[in-house]
């Protein structure tokens, strides 16, 4: 991608297209301000890159960036220099010259793809061939901005509860790798549609996506909602692909590995570390002291990760104190067992007006009231879409009023958040019930 600034006329002035979902090019308003997402590649952020994040967070907005739970990066709080602010990430690198091809970057990998000693194979090469599929083919980009594909691995480290329209996992078959896919769901939960061999995964990417835009009406923007007047059977069967769906496809299960997603990682080589910003929010110092260390310990990179946090790659083991000593000190997040590391928040009501409550601040308070009997997870939402969070938390406060919220137990046989365990409560309130056991709970 060339890496000269856009010219006044080149830069973009107005909304590419219809969308409430903040891009590269579109800077949604917001209570507090305009917001822009930055669409990382499979995650990857370089530590130059990263700087002129922080850099840009400063001079255009109010200098809040938020992890994202699809890998992704977006600076909040923008002010008048739309311009400006976009000219100085696509000169960093940080997106495509075309704001359709910006649009349908939607590919997730694990923080750890080709890094993982779990993985089956080194996802990059094909997430490498997806993505210029998806940026250079003008028919691809009448796709949602929020339509997603995953590209799954194997690797340990791995979301595998967020859906996505078109999923595929590695699997191996008679000793060869090959990659099972599903629609409208995610790798946990299936149903496994078929598999075909590895080379074919592109093959397999662009079919889906043209069979797609053949059949969908302008209000089908989502592969769910297709598939509930198109049977998967069927549409699959339109293809145009050897499909394979003998039992022992039909049948693979994708297992996780529970793996933790803070602090040290192992990789076949050296370690990898994770690091979390409390509740996903990164002050320019934090970017840039990671983005020092990932120069000076590790391979200059960052990888943005699901679990809205960052991993480093490729620190030596002599390093990970050094690496952990220095990113703790600047308000980063090192270790599973700190209370704000096992909770999540949307960004509230003093920067969404759907909002009900201010559960970024509120999320601190319950920090402080959680003890070790609460569930490892527990997101707090303004309102009823849960934006922070792309699946269902073992623990949910739905916000009801300023400072009141009800409780809600993850439940496969309910729907939505799962079980309402408690009405209208405070947080001290909240904090006590989610401090009993899990079978008072469920009581």
């Amino acid at each position: 991608m060339p890496d000269t600034p856009l010219t006044q006329a080149e830069a973009p002035t107005v909304i590419p297209r219809p969308s409430a979902c903040p891009g590269l090019w579109r800077i949604v308003s917001a209570r507090d301000g305009g917001i822009c997402r930055i669409k990382l590649p499979g995650g990857l952020l370089l530590a130059d890159q990263a700087d002129a994040v922080a850099a840009a967070a400063e001079r255009f907005a109010g200098g809040v960036i938020e992890a994202t739970n699809r890998g992704n990066l977006q600076i909040r709080g923008i002010g008048s220099e739309h311009r400006a602010l976009v000219d100085t990430l696509l000169a960093a690198g940080l997106g495509p010259r075309e704001a359709a091809g910006d649009d349908v970057r939607n590919l997730m990998l694990s923080p750890l793809a080709g890094h993982d000693p779990l993985m089956l194979l080194d996802a990059r090469p094909l997430a490498g061939q997806i993505l210029e599929l998806l940026e250079g083919t003008p028919r691809f980009h009448q796709l949602s901005a929020k339509f997603a594909v995953q590209l799954d691995a194997g690797e340990g480290l791995a979301m595998l509860e967020h859906p996505h329209d078109l999923w595929l996992s590695a699997v191996r078959l008679e000793q060869q790798p090959w990659l099972a896919f599903g629609l409208a769901g995610c790798p946990s939960g299936g149903p496994v549609l078929g598999a075909v061999p590895l080379e074919q995964g592109l093959a397999l990417v662009r079919a889906v996506l043209e069979r797609f835009l053949e059949l969908a009406t302008p209000a089908q923007s989502r592969m769910r909602q297709l598939l509930e007047v198109c049977s998967a059977t069927d549409f699959v069967a339109g293809l145009g692909l050897d499909i394979r769906r003998d039992p022992a496809v039909l049948a693979w299960r994708r297992e996780p590995h529970h793996a933790s997603w803070l602090g040290q990682l192992p990789q076949p080589h050296g370690l990898a570390l994770g690091v979390a910003p409390p509740q996903g929010r990164l002050t320019p110092a934090m970017l840039r002291g990671a983005a020092q260390v990932a120069r000076e310990l590790g391979d200059g990179s960052l990888r943005l990760s699901p679990w809205q946090s960052l991993v480093l790659t490729n620190l030596q083991a002599q390093h990970i104190d050094q690496a952990q000593a220095g990113l703790s000190a600047i308000g980063l997040l090192c270790h599973a067992h700190e209370p704000l590391a096992r909770i999540s928040a949307c960004t509230g009501s003093s920067g969404c007006a759907k909002a009900l409550g201010e559960t970024k601040a509120d999320a601190v308070t319950l920090a402080a009231l959680l003890g070790p009997g609460a569930p490892a997870s527990v997101h707090l939402t303004g309102c009823p879409r849960s934006c922070a969070v792309a699946h269902v938390a073992p623990a949910t406060l739905l916000a009801r009023s300023p400072g009141r919220y009800d409780l809600y137990l993850r439940d496969a046989r309910q729907p939505g958040f799962g079980a309402l365990r408690g009405t209208d409560l405070t947080l001290n309130e909240a904090g006590a019930m989610l401090d009993l056991p899990t079978e008072h709970l469920n009581d």
